[in-house]
């Protein structure tokens, strides 16, 4: 039996699991991927990854703006991809250090809870096992939103996982979604070369920023080649033929239009992981798919708790750790501060590679 079980291993779930050991308790994640969940291995990180290799394509292209004289530049997407996967794949890494430096048990495989405090773990040959805990912290993030119109098939329709390993660069794109997933990989497949187009529903690009950021990033976008659609709705997709034709209707004008692409990539938010882990057979309370939770991240089952992408505080990796840390400390007793949702700053201070 442990004293705390982490379902989950993201930003969230294994910065919870080393403040768990750090203050003595006998801690386990269990996670059905890679560890460092979908922020160190297909979110965060490698896309930082790839927006730095863009960036220094970028400066290279414009070299003699700074005084030096370089032959043509030209990009290998193969290489750049592998590159980003490596980044991931050493952070994942760097994870699993953490998880052994710190006796923490990781146990892979889907968990789903059982009882208060137990949780069946199914391991890829379909082995069920069940664990104890008298803790145990739910942590399961969330992955690519999908809608109705836009089914992904991994190959014409993409979400973002596929967006950061393709075989190929596709020659075009429309980004559906202009929000922080969807201007990242628009910025990228543009500055490689692919022509992108950025679609979105509000009037105006990332809507949930300051207007005077929005206006200039799309100033920026609009400059640099990508043609930005506001106020615009991604229809239906046909992928009958070789590539994709987007109908697209202008919110304001009822007007419709088509365009062809190689690739559509789905980028309109993230849905939380919480299906099939058990909470309706316990009766933890959700509310729109979301867990309830109070300050500390406890759920309306005792010894049972929720923190990250799966809970109503901001969708963000530091945000997900903070309440990681918040929830073990108020296990331990401590007096740990609830966490200030209207002072977190939208992106953590950071060294992309």
């Amino acid at each position: 039996m442990f004293d705390i079980i982490v379902l989950g291993s993201g930003p969230g779930g294994y910065v919870a699991a080393i403040r768990a050991a750090q203050l003595g308790f006998n801690t386990a994640v269990v996670e059905r991927e890679n560890l460092g969940g979908i922020c160190l291995n297909w979110g965060c990180i490698p896309t930082k990854a790839l927006l730095k290799s863009a960036q220094v394509f970028e400066y290279i292209k414009h070299a003699d703006e700074f005084g030096l004289s370089v032959g043509e530049a030209k990009s290998d997407f193969s290489k750049i991809i592998g590159r980003s996967r490596d980044v991931a794949n050493g952070m994942s890494k760097g994870v699993q250090f953490l998880m052994k430096k710190n006796n923490i048990t990781v146990i892979k495989g889907n968990g789903k809870l059982i009882a208060p405090n137990k949780l069946e773990v199914t391991d890829a040959n379909g082995t069920r096992t069940e664990y104890s805990a008298q803790h145990i912290i739910l942590a399961t993030g969330g992955r690519s939103r999908q809608l109705p119109n836009l089914p992904q098939d991994g190959k014409k329709i993409i979400g973002y996982r596929e967006a950061m390993s393709l075989p190929q660069q596709p020659a075009s794109m429309v980004v559906v979604g202009a929000g922080a997933i969807g201007v990242e990989f628009a910025y990228f497949y543009n500055s490689i070369g692919t022509k992108v187009t950025l679609v979105e529903f509000a009037p105006r690009v990332v809507p949930v920023e300051d207007e005077d950021i929005s206006k200039e990033l799309q100033r920026t976008y609009t400059k640099a080649g990508i043609e930005v659609l506001t106020n615009t709705t991604a229809e239906s997709v046909d992928t009958s033929g070789a590539g994709c034709v987007v109908t697209l209707k202008n919110a304001a004008t009822g007007k419709t239009q088509t365009l062809q692409c190689d690739v559509v990539l789905s980028a309109i938010g993230v849905s939380p992981n919480t299906e099939n882990i058990g909470l309706e057979l316990l009766g933890i309370k959700t509310e729109r798919g979301m867990v309830l939770t109070d300050e500390y991240g406890r759920t309306n089952v005792a010894g049972i708790y929720a923190i990250g992408d799966i809970t109503k505080g901001q969708a963000l990796a530091h945000v997900a750790s903070a309440e990681g840390i918040i929830c073990v400390e108020k296990i331990a007793g401590l007096d740990p501060e609830p966490l200030d949702y209207n002072n977190i700053r939208a992106v953590p201070i950071a060294n992309p590679k």
